[in-house]
């Protein structure tokens, strides 16, 4: 048995790549010796990240209706190719309860959530992985399958995200695989919000004792991205440092001697 994370000789686009998880991603993509194609919406941030990384890139919203198709575009103008496509931009908006959503934010977060994704599959499907393959990881959220405070249209999209990878997976293979990777709480600008005020208290309730960086992202997409998970499709890889299994301590739960 062989394991190669080596992705020399491959092109990969990435999407929100200027900061945060999307940044981490690409880094760790052009480490791994992919040539990268970086996307955001600032055109500073994108000129910065693409000389950081010895990537090319384009600046402009995944939701803008040429952007998709302009963005492969550049990636097989500049390298011939494009073996990866990793979909991590996204929005949070509308913040607050879904019975007071503004609806013009609701459809943007299903736009960029969603639809862009999938505008991005088809362009990377019709422009080189239809006849010489690829794969596609898409960033989901842990918060996709279960309910929290603020974030209803967020989740629901990541949640209508999670299924789109599945159908997808079902419909492009055997030459193309598309996986998801749901991160839990990660130091990244977009989640300021919730880590900041009370780190040391979210922290401690994780059984691995901190919350994520957009690193341990980076190695999950990776690996998905590598050959070394070349039988996965339709998987969704939970990256939360175990926030879903926080609840099931039995010594907390069943008040047993020491809790």
């Amino acid at each position: 048995m062989t394991s190669s994370y080596g992705l020399r000789g491959r092109a990969a686009v990435v999407t929100g790549a200027t900061r945060g998880i999307g940044l981490a991603v690409a880094r760790a993509l052009a480490d791994a010796g992919a040539q990268v194609c970086v996307s955001a919406r600032n055109a500073d941030e994108v000129r910065r990240a693409a000389a950081e990384l010895g990537a090319v890139g384009l600046a402009g919203s995944v939701a803008d209706d040429g952007h998709p198709s302009a963005l492969t575009d550049l990636c097989l103008r500049e390298f011939g190719r494009l073996d990866i496509l990793v979909n991590n931009a996204a929005t949070n908006q509308p913040y607050g309860p879904l019975v007071d959503a503004d609806p013009d934010l609701w459809r943007e977060a299903f736009t960029i959530n969603v639809e862009a994704p999938l505008r991005l599959v088809q362009c990377a499907w019709h422009g080189w992985m239809r006849e010489h393959g690829g794969t596609v990881v898409n960033i989901c959220t842990e918060g996709a399958t279960h309910v929290g405070p603020g974030v209803g249209a967020y989740g629901t999209s990541k949640a209508a995200l999670l299924h789109l990878t599945q159908q997808l997976a079902g419909e492009l293979g055997p030459g193309v695989r598309v996986n998801s990777v749901s991160p839990g709480l990660v130091r990244t600008e977009m989640a300021r919000f919730v880590w900041e005020p009370g780190e040391p208290d979210i922290a401690s309730g994780l059984p691995l004792g901190r919350i994520g960086e957009p690193e341990d992202v980076a190695r999950a997409v990776l690996w998905l991205c590598s050959d070394s998970a070349e039988w996965i499709t339709g998987a969704d890889l939970l990256v939360d440092g175990g926030t879903n299994v926080r609840r099931a301590n039995t010594r907390d739960r069943y008040h047993l001697p020491g809790a």
